[in-house]
């Protein structure tokens, strides 16, 4: 039951990633009936992980790898979480 739920968490987050950089790509419309709350839930639901990861990286130009950085924290916490239950 924990190993699912800890699986389940991790893939939520990783989706939430994804999501998150698709739309940094594409730049919908904030205010669109549709795209806006989808895309103030992305990034309230990720800005509280990425910020302190943004201000530990030091500035590379356009590219953000805050992103890249979360996810394999995640996928690190994830492989460790799962050995120790195995």
């Amino acid at each position: 039951m924990l190993y699912t739920l800890i699986n389940l968490l991790y893939y939520i987050a990783i989706s939430l990633l994804v999501a998150r950089a698709i739309l940094s790509w594409v730049r919908p419309d904030p205010y669109h009936e549709i795209w806006g709350p989808f895309m103030r839930f992305v990034y309230q639901a990720t800005e509280p992980a990425l910020a302190p990861i943004r201000r530990l990286l030091p500035p590379m130009g356009m590219m953000d790898f805050s992103p890249m950085v979360l996810w394999l924290i995640l996928g690190f916490l994830r492989v460790i979480l799962l050995s120790i239950l195995h």
